[in-house]
């Protein structure tokens, strides 16, 4: 049998109850293997239970200093029963001064005093009771995750000034910064509001004109890493020229703004812009295969170009095991094979075609490729002109082992 003595409004407080005649407090406190709340029980006096009535801010203590103890208790363990008692008297029924002693010797919560509204200054000083003056029933998750946040940053010795902050806030990555960035003015303080509209300017203005397409080699959301890369360098050198006295993570915040942006902006455009140049005089039937025996035929007169059709065809099919792609012209007998694994390509043309059932003969040619962007340039070369229109962007080594000594030199760099 058991029945709730006492509760705050505050549901998650720990309640003491009484079972079978006996008083305990009761709390939940981490997870299951099913990951629901567990809960922990363990004894208590009448005189823990009139303190706790009377006092919020002890049995808030009492319970920061008891959820390492559930904590430790892990998805299956017991609550150490004795180590939870034992600090009942410390914590709910010794002066100020011991129980600020305590708690420089013991594990604790901090981020529950903190939700509850603790002094954060006078916390940190360790003057825990003198902290928990301001405590209210009701917490602010919020508060408490900004502290855990700023907790991190202070590890990694990062101290974020009011615009470094207000920054951080605009872009709504103060708690989390993996969080994707947006634009949020009115998480700012309005005073500071100004100031960060002359940092996000500065970036978009140096930023202005670039943009980052996307790499269809890693799927149809994918971008160009190296074109994230270098609007990132790009926005981080303006922004930090302009205000030195931005800290790091600030600065990077918004370069992480305007990178993302850039993306969507690809992402949400139609495949045709992002073509490098339209194909609409080359070739009129083209084949594209991949490594895994994956076809499509594109044919002059449809609906989109040859390397926008060819461009789904790999962000469709490609993938860490089929990563060589080619487009054949089989009416000039000509093509060109992509091999992403190795960033090259070659180029192949038909030397001498077969008679009297011997084989055609061919030549191939090899070339390195800078990035996607290389790719994208090669491909609307051959769709408009095939391998003659390539020859503008060579070097091509016929000899194997003289590109594979070039593959190897740009790889050692």
């Amino acid at each position: 049998m058991r029945d709730i003595v006492f509760t705050r409004s505050s549901g998650w407080i720990p309640k003491v109850i009484r079972e079978d005649g006996a008083l305990k407090l009761m709390l939940a406190a981490g997870a299951d293997a099913n990951h629901d709340p567990r809960t922990f029980t363990f004894p208590i006096g009448e005189a823990h239970l009139a303190v706790i009535r009377e006092d919020l801010a002890r049995h808030l203590l009492l319970w920061s200093a008891v959820l390492p103890l559930c904590e430790a208790a892990g998805t299956r363990g017991q609550l150490d029963e004795n180590a939870a008692v034992a600090l009942l008297a410390p914590v709910l029924l010794s002066p100020p001064p011991d129980v600020d002693a305590l708690f420089r010797r013991i594990r604790w919560d901090r981020s529950r005093l903190v939700a509850h509204g603790a002094d954060i200054e006078l916390l940190e000083r360790g003057q825990v009771c003198e902290a928990m003056r301001a405590a209210t029933e009701l917490s602010n998750e919020k508060r408490a995750q900004e502290y855990h946040a700023s907790r991190r940053r202070a590890e990694r010795g990062v101290v974020l000034g009011p615009l470094d902050a207000a920054i951080l806030r605009y872009t709504g990555q103060f708690l989390h910064g993996a969080t994707i960035p947006r634009r949020s003015p009115d998480a700012v303080d309005p005073a500071l509001l100004p100031q960060v509209m002359r940092v996000i300017a500065t970036a978009e203005q140096a930023c202005a004109g670039m943009r980052i397409g996307l790499d269809p080699r890693r799927g149809h959301r994918a971008t160009d890493k190296r074109e994230w890369d270098r609007m990132a360098a790009t926005v981080d050198a303006a922004v930090r020229r302009a205000y030195p006295e931005l800290v790091d993570d600030a600065v990077r915040t918004v370069s992480f703004l305007m990178c993302s942006e850039a993306a969507d902006r690809s992402r949400s455009a139609p495949v045709e812009d992002d073509e490098e140049a339209a194909d609409d005089h080359g070739k009129t039937v083209l084949s594209f295969t991949d490594d895994k025996g994956g076809e499509k035929k594109w044919v002059r007169g449809g609906p989109r170009t040859a390397s926008a059709e060819f461009w789904e065809f790999v962000a469709d099919r490609s993938a860490g095991d089929n990563e060589v792609f080619t487009i054949e012209d089989e009416e000039m007998g000509e093509g060109i094979q992509l091999h992403f694994y190795a960033d090259s390509i070659a180029r192949i043309t038909t030397a001498r075609h077969g008679e009297a059932g011997s084989d055609s003969e061919y030549q191939v040619e090899y070339r390195l490729v800078d990035g996607i962007g290389g790719y994208r340039s090669l491909v609307s070369a051959f769709v408009r002109g095939g391998c003659a229109a390539l020859e503008q962007h060579g070097p091509w080594m016929s000899d194997v082992a003289e590109f594979e000594r070039a593959r190897r030199r740009r790889d050692a760099r």
